[in-house]
């Protein structure tokens, strides 16, 4: 459902709409569709920014995590340089 609503712009910005918008678009559609996009932009800024502080969160874990798979590689990569040398 709509509602209607009034808002007061400078002759700049509505200037700007009537360019953007032509003659296939009303003032309003266009006014809805760029908040709208505004609003999922700011909505996907939020997400990411909860993403990157779960990530700075678990930084530690995944660390040491990532420490440990290094090592196993590492002691692997020794057995194989080990056992072509004593041959």
């Amino acid at each position: 459902m709509k509602e209607k609503i009034s808002i007061t712009l400078s002759r700049e910005i509505l200037g700007g709409i009537d360019r953007l918008a032509g003659s296939k678009q009303s003032r309003s559609s266009f006014v809805e569709r760029v908040l709208r996009g505004y609003l999922q932009q700011r909505a996907r800024e939020q997400a990411q920014l909860r993403d990157l502080e779960r990530l700075n969160r678990a930084a530690h874990r995944l660390n040491a995590e990532a420490a440990d798979v290094l090592e196993y590689q590492g002691s692997d990569l020794d057995l194989a340089a080990g056992e072509s040398t004593e041959e």
